[in-house]
């Protein structure tokens, strides 16, 4: 239990320090990968971000929305390879319904200001990504899983 609640903590840590992550999403028969700012607003389960709805990744999940994201610590330099962390979370993305897109704006806004008037323009969808699984690796090859559902 107290290795879970260590991989908890660390998987938390990340993911408030972090601010992009790649988001692979599929369609037209092939993977896509994008760079988006990400938000993990209330716990574990669910990371949103924001994008337009003129989007390729917001055509990819409207017709396939099991996602990834890979969310990491590495720098620049030669020595971060054995030491960045690398999370890849899995889960469904869908959009973020109208009742509660006011609570997961504001969170994501704190955490990237800078976002604001993407996030106000009327075609701009708001998505939340239900987690049901974390990876988390180290040193290239140690892998830890945590399963939410």
């Amino acid at each position: 239990m107290q290795d879970v609640k260590r991989l908890i903590a660390r998987i938390e840590r990340i993911l408030r320090s972090q601010r992009l992550a790649v988001l692979s999403t599929f369609g037209d028969g092939h993977p896509y990968a994008s760079l988006v700012a990400f938000t993990a607003p209330d716990d574990l389960k669910r990371i949103v971000f924001a994008t337009m709805r003129s989007t390729r990744k917001f055509s990819n999940i409207s017709g396939q929305d099991n996602v990834a994201l890979l969310i990491d610590t590495r720098g620049k330099g030669v020595g971060d390879f054995m030491s960045a962390v690398a999370i890849t979370a899995i889960g469904s993305a869908h959009e973020v319904p109208a009742d509660q897109r006011e609570h997961f704006v504001t969170a994501h806004l704190a955490k990237h200001p800078a976002l604001e008037s993407f996030v106000a323009s009327p075609t701009c969808a708001f998505l939340v990504v239900e987690v049901q699984k974390y990876y988390l690796v180290t040193r290239f090859q140690n892998v830890q899983e945590l399963h939410l559902r």
